[in-house]
């Protein structure tokens, strides 16, 4: 009988780690996509009803997301999502081009034909999905999301490195986070950006790609940058301006 209770609770455990860390998804794509704005108010109670999840857990989560910088925690005042800036972003847009860039290096020289399938692969969805951007379907948004990490991931999976991939996912959302503020997709420029991306990746040409990546990457912020609507809804930009 106290084998099945054993077994029993760790049942339950994995049960709840698994509610969890699904919850933990969730409310980490809702800031990055935006629908939790910056400066927000995370309010337990609301939150433990919208996610149908109990307080201690809630707080666990808030806790994870706080150490990604993505939610700020308050102390007795609670937690919030964190602000945006015009610092963070070409903070991030450094760390990004660092970590790309040397997750290419390595990912060009181990890369195999089982690595070319995959690159072929994830361009052409995402390829597919930009052609529907471009003639303005905005309801992609949400794939080409999807696609754009799959596409750089493809990029660099052969670089043979957990912890550069997994810092590269934090890094990669962050900075994504100010593109979906933005709404608004880049256009040809990206399209034509992830296309010599591909060429060169096939290539394995080394030194080219990762120039893309550095113009890719500041291009794209500098486009945020120069977006109205993200500095209407993102006041900390316009202030770190001034300041």
């Amino acid at each position: 009988m106290g084998e099945e209770r054993v077994t029993d609770n760790n049942d339950a455990k994995a049960s709840l780690e698994t509610i969890s860390d699904a919850v933990f998804r969730r409310l980490r794509q809702d800031i990055i996509l935006g629908i939790l704005p910056p400066g927000s108010k995370i309010k337990l109670e609301k939150a433990r009803e919208r996610y149908s999840i109990s307080i201690s857990s809630l707080r666990e989560i808030l806790s994870r997301l706080s150490a990604e910088n993505l939610v700020l925690a308050e102390g007795q005042r609670g937690f919030e999502v964190s602000p945006v800036s015009q610092r963070e972003l070409e903070e991030l847009a450094d760390l990004r081009i660092l970590l790309e860039c040397r997750a290419i290096e390595l990912s060009f020289a181990a890369g195999d034909l089982e690595w070319e399938g995959t690159i072929v692969a994830a361009h052409h969805r995402l390829k597919t999905v930009e052609q529907k951007l471009l003639a303005g379907d905005t309801l992609q948004t949400a794939e080409w999301v999807r696609f754009d990490w799959e596409f750089h991931l493809a990029i660099v999976a052969a670089c043979n490195s957990a912890v550069l991939v997994q810092s590269l996912s934090s890094v990669f959302d962050r900075f994504l986070r100010y593109h979906m503020l933005a709404k608004n997709f880049r256009g040809q420029g990206v399209v034509d950006d992830h296309k010599r991306l591909f060429e060169y990746a096939l290539e394995k040409n080394v030194d080219a790609a990762k120039d893309m990546i550095k113009r890719h990457v500041l291009n794209g912020a500098n486009h945020i940058l120069a977006t109205p609507m993200f500095i209407q809804e993102s006041p900390e930009v316009d202030q770190a301006r001034r300041g």
